[in-house]
C-alpha cells in the first residue's frame, strides 16, 4: 500500500500536466490492489482543497464533487471517509473554510464535544464554541 502526496492527487484530479498525470496514474494503478488502494490522508484532502481553490481557482461545488467522486474510486482509500463526508456536508451548506469543517468533523470522530475557535464564521457550525473577550 502507498499513500499519495497532495501534488500527486492534484495531478491525478486536474490532469493539467499530461506527463505528471500519467506518472501519477501509473503509480497509483501499479501500487493499488483490490484490497489495498492508494491512501489519501485527511491532511492531503485539506491541502488539496486549498490548492484547488487558491492556485487553480476551482469553485466550492466542483471541489466538493471531486472529493465526493474520490470517495467512490476503487484505486483510492480516503482516511476516515465518514469524517470527510461529514466535513463535505458541513462545508457545502455553510460559508466557512473547508479546513474548519474537516477539523470539526475529525474532532467529533475522536470524541470531542466541541471545537473552540476565534473564527466567527466557523463558530456558526454546530458543535463550535466562539472564544471572545
Amino acid at each position: 500500500m502507498i499513500s499519495v502526496d497532495t501534488n500527486v492527487l492534484i495531478r491525478y484530479l486536474v490532469r493539467d500536466d499530461a506527463t505528471q498525470y500519467e506518472l501519477a496514474r501509473r503509480c497509483i494503478e501499479d501500487h493499488a490492489a483490490p484490497f489495498q488502494p492508494a491512501l489519501v490522508t485527511l491532511l492531503v484532502m485539506m491541502e488539496s482543497e486549498w490548492v484547488l481553490r487558491s492556485a487553480y481557482k476551482v469553485g466550492k461545488p466542483d471541489i466538493a464533487d471531486m472529493f465526493t467522486s474520490l470517495l467512490a474510486m476503487r484505486d483510492f482509500a480516503v482516511e476516515q471517509p465518514l469524517v470527510l463526508n461529514e466535513a463535505l456536508l458541513l462545508w457545502k451548506n455553510k460559508s466557512v473554510n473547508f479546513a474548519n469543517c474537516l477539523i470539526l468533523a475529525r474532532g467529533k470522530a475522536l470524541g470531542c464535544d466541541a471545537m473552540a475557535t476565534f473564527d466567527i464564521r466557523a463558530s456558526k457550525l454546530p458543535g463550535c464554541i466562539l472564544l471572545k473577550a
